[in-house]
């Protein structure tokens, strides 16, 4: 308003900055473009082709805990709505739930694993599983095994292989899958003297850590390509295992990846 009455004459610079309650170094002032402001829109809006899932939160911690720069918050969501990045927030619809159990946060890798399995299909409509296991301690995915088929014999193959490289894990969370509750799981978890936990039929916020794991599988990759046939899916599935846990931060670690929260235990 200041500028629009100095600009028609109809008063001094010093009478409109008194009367408008500014200072007239204020009113002088012309914004200087910064070169970096081109570095941060670059880097969202490749982080957002890439990653189409990813909020401006996620992409914030992707850039100052992964690529270490330090770039102001504001300053890069500012950018962040100039080029009409933002998602849009879908409504949730909240259950009331008479007494939910808290779940039990692990100190220590190897404390607590969670496994379970999600279903899709092939690009000719072949239904395919995943059996997902990760460790609840630091969030980090283990193993992604794709096949038409996973048994209890499968299954435990896997954790014995996965057992191989990262030791054996004190409690294992899992639902009432007919794999899980089988005499071969049971005899395999009491050779290892592993205890095998299952949550309440029914009752899938109470293995929350790997539900939200498989959220994250369908939604960053699963939901976004087709494949021909399995081991085109599984090669993704481990190279997209490798970018979670070294790349990818994670708002329950504090905006950390899995890898560094593991570093920082170590």
């Amino acid at each position: 308003m200041a500028r629009w009455y100095v600009d028609a004459g109809r008063a001094t610079i010093q009478n409109a900055c008194l009367a408008f309650g500014i200072s007239q170094t204020c009113f002088r002032y012309q914004a200087k473009r910064n070169s970096e402001n081109e570095i941060i829109a670059d880097w969202l809006v490749r982080l957002t082709n890439n990653q189409r899932n990813w909020g401006f939160g996620l992409c914030f911690l992707y850039l100052r805990n992964v690529k270490g720069f330090t770039w102001n918050h504001k300053r890069v969501y500012r950018i962040y709505r100039e080029l009409e990045l933002n998602l849009r927030i879908k409504p949730r619809q909240r259950l009331i739930r008479e007494k939910p159990l808290p779940l039990v946060v692990p100190t220590s890798i190897n404390q607590t694993w969670s496994m379970d399995f999600m279903h899709d299909q092939l690009a000719d409509g072949r239904g395919i599983r995943l059996f997902n296991v990760i460790d609840d301690f630091n969030r980090e995915g283990l193993i992604i095994d794709v096949d038409f088929s996973l048994p209890s014999e499968r299954i435990v193959r896997s954790l014995d292989q996965l057992i191989e490289w990262r030791g054996n894990p004190c409690v294992i969370r899992c639902d009432n899958g007919p794999e899980y509750i089988s005499e071969t799981t049971k005899t395999w978890a009491a050779k290892h003297d592993i205890e095998i936990a299952f949550i309440q039929p029914g009752q899938p916020q109470q293995n929350a850590y790997v539900e939200r794991f498989n959220r994250t599988v369908r939604y960053d990759w699963l939901a976004h390509h087709l494949f021909d046939f399995l081991g085109q899916i599984q090669d993704f599935a481990t190279r997209w295992l490798w970018t979670y846990n070294h790349e990818r931060p994670h708002m329950a670690l504090g905006g950390i990846t899995p890898i560094q929260k593991l570093a920082i235990a170590a």
